[in-house]
């Protein structure tokens, strides 16, 4: 019985919709890094909505848009993201 109770857990952390949601993450990662650095954009990946994420993915290789400046601004400017960026002594960059 405690076998079973083991396999239970580790097949929901092997969960389809969790390695979904990490690769989006990791992937809209790679988008606002080229834009923003690696620090900031773990603040950034970190303090998204889900659909943001999905919409920064899409940005994967090429150059981000107006929409994907606006979203990582937008995110930027939340209270939990400052937090965040103060916590890891990062300043908010100046997006173009």
């Amino acid at each position: 019985m405690k076998r079973l109770a083991v396999l239970f857990v580790l097949l929901a952390a092997c969960s389809p919709q969790v390695v979904v949601d990490k690769t989006i993450a990791r992937t809209a990662e790679v988008v606002v890094s080229a834009v923003t650095g690696d620090g900031v954009a773990r603040c950034v990946v970190d303090h998204a909505e889900p659909s943001e994420l999905q919409v920064l993915a899409r940005d994967v290789g090429v150059r981000a848009g107006t929409r994907t400046i606006a979203i990582i601004s937008g995110i930027l400017d939340r209270p939990d993201t400052q937090t965040c960026l103060t916590r890891a002594h990062l300043t908010v960059p100046v997006l173009q």
